[in-house]
């Protein structure tokens, strides 16, 4: 009982220490702050009202009694107060002697005091009116009035009863107080809810956080749904992790790829200096020996080489170069270069490019992923007698499309996701020269660019006519 009881205290000093349940705090200190501050505003504002009510009504009866007094002096004053005080809802009257003793009126009893001073009362005063002199003291009336004491020492009171507008006033007051009282309960409330419920989010993200870091990092932060800060944050988080997940899956899969597809490289190399070492062969076979193992470290170097830019590109090491290309200009300008390259080749390059396309982006890495669609193509393109390249480029939907066709053998629509991993190549291409890296890095590239690489068959329409189309899809003018 005692280890649950401190456990609900630790979870309720956590949400206490928490910014959301602070901030609660906060403003529900400055809303009572206000609201008390409206209750005596509202307070003083109704009793300055009270009062200035009560004075006018007072001045009005005394110039209409201060005539009579003059026209028919004190015997008319009695008898005017007297039929005054036995009409319903009649003010206060009194008239009395010198002594205090009351005379006439329709006041029973009186505060001690209060005829004493002339002018108006400071305070208000209590009193009683007739057949009430046996009623509890609970039953006394509260009034203002004025006092005026007159020529033959007799004074004369005109006052007002101010009962009712003080309940009103005190209604008013209860009625702040209360609503004061139910919307502190129910800030409190939602404090507690919304605390309580953003410690339990923060929980999960903890709890999803310790799995990361032991290394599971398919693990993704919890979204509520709501599209409130947390799930913003988690959202954020989720990228960057998915980004994270991603690279190490790539490092994963070069360290096993070049533990197998470089292996075989590294192994004909030696073979071939230990066999040119153990036969005696003359200058010439040594010479023909050194010239195949140069051209295989060649061709593990670019291996390496593009190893490394994809690396880079993927990293974003060269986001800072960022600036605008002219896409179209680029294409025209590898296509020329690529044109010699085709015709050795046998095949005829066709150019559908839009003019005027500009984007923002590395124009270096576009260039290299435009020469890897190029080589590709015209490595892959069909037979001698009709063997054909397209680069297309055009924008639509505020989307870039930059294409290379080819009329070869194309690649089954089940193996398009796998060729663009790294080192993969299909069974029909290891014939051809190359290292299984070129659609990763256009695909790097594209990525850098906030794009994608998407392959499709270069003849959609035409089913019986084989092809590739590989697309690099990038935002119109967006920067990477």
């Amino acid at each position: 009982m005692a280890g649950r009881s401190g456990s609900v205290l630790s979870r309720f000093g956590a949400m206490l220490s928490t910014t959301a349940v602070r901030l609660s705090a906060l403003y529900l200190a400055l809303f009572a702050i206000c609201a008390v501050a409206l209750v005596f505003y509202v307070t003083a504002i109704s009793e300055g009202l009270l009062r200035d009510q009560t004075e006018r009504a007072v001045r009005g009866e005394m110039r209409d009694i201060s005539r009579i007094y003059q026209t028919r002096g004190i015997a008319g004053l009695v008898r005017i107060i007297d039929r005054r005080s036995r009409q319903p809802g009649a003010n206060l009257y009194i008239i009395a002697a010198a002594q205090g003793q009351i005379v006439a009126g329709n006041v029973a009893s009186l505060q001690p005091g209060v005829l004493d001073r002339e002018g108006w009362t400071q305070l208000p005063f209590t009193y009683e009116r007739y057949g009430e002199r046996d009623a509890d003291a609970d039953r006394a009336h509260r009034a203002l009035a004025r006092v005026i004491f007159l020529p033959n020492g007799m004074r004369l009171l005109v006052g007002r009863d101010i009962g009712e507008p003080e309940q009103v006033r005190g209604l008013v007051r209860q009625a702040l107080v209360m609503a004061l009282a139910i919307m502190f309960v129910g800030a409190l409330a939602i404090w507690f809810f919304v605390g309580r419920r953003a410690l339990k989010r923060i929980d999960h993200m903890s709890a999803a956080s310790r799995k990361i870091l032991a290394g599971d990092l398919s693990q993704r932060l919890p979204e509520g749904g709501s599209g409130d800060e947390f799930d913003r944050l988690s959202r954020s988080l989720n990228t960057l992790l998915g980004r994270i997940e991603r690279l190490n899956e790539g490092l994963r899969q070069v360290s096993d790829n070049i533990a197998h597809d470089l292996k075989t490289p590294l192994t004909r190399l030696r073979n071939r200096a230990e066999a040119a070492l153990a036969e005696r062969n003359n200058e010439e076979g040594y010479r023909r020996t050194l010239e195949e193992m140069i051209a295989e470290s060649d061709q593990l170097i670019r291996t390496f080489n593009a190893l490394l830019m994809i690396s880079r590109v993927e990293a974003g090491s060269t986001i800072a170069e960022m600036a605008q290309v002219d896409l179209s200009a680029l294409a025209a300008d590898a296509a020329e270069l690529y044109e010699p390259v085709a015709e050795e080749a046998g095949v005829a390059l066709q150019l559908e490019i839009a003019p005027g396309i500009v984007i923002s982006g590395n124009r270096e890495l576009l260039a290299q992923a435009l020469s890897n669609l190029l080589d590709n193509a015209i490595k892959y393109a069909g037979g001698p007698a009709d063997a054909s390249v397209i680069v297309r480029l055009s924008e639509a939907r505020r989307a870039v499309r930059l294409s290379v066709a080819d009329n070869g053998p194309g690649v089954p629509a089940d193996r398009r996701d796998d060729v663009v991993k790294r080192f993969v190549r299909l069974d029909e291409s290891r014939t051809k020269p190359g290292t299984g890296l070129g659609l990763s890095l256009i695909q790097a590239v594209a990525e850098m660019h906030d794009g994608h690489l998407e392959l499709t068959d270069a003849f959609p329409g035409e089913p019986n006519r084989p092809g590739l189309a590989a697309t690099i899809i990038l935002p119109a003018g967006a920067k990477a």
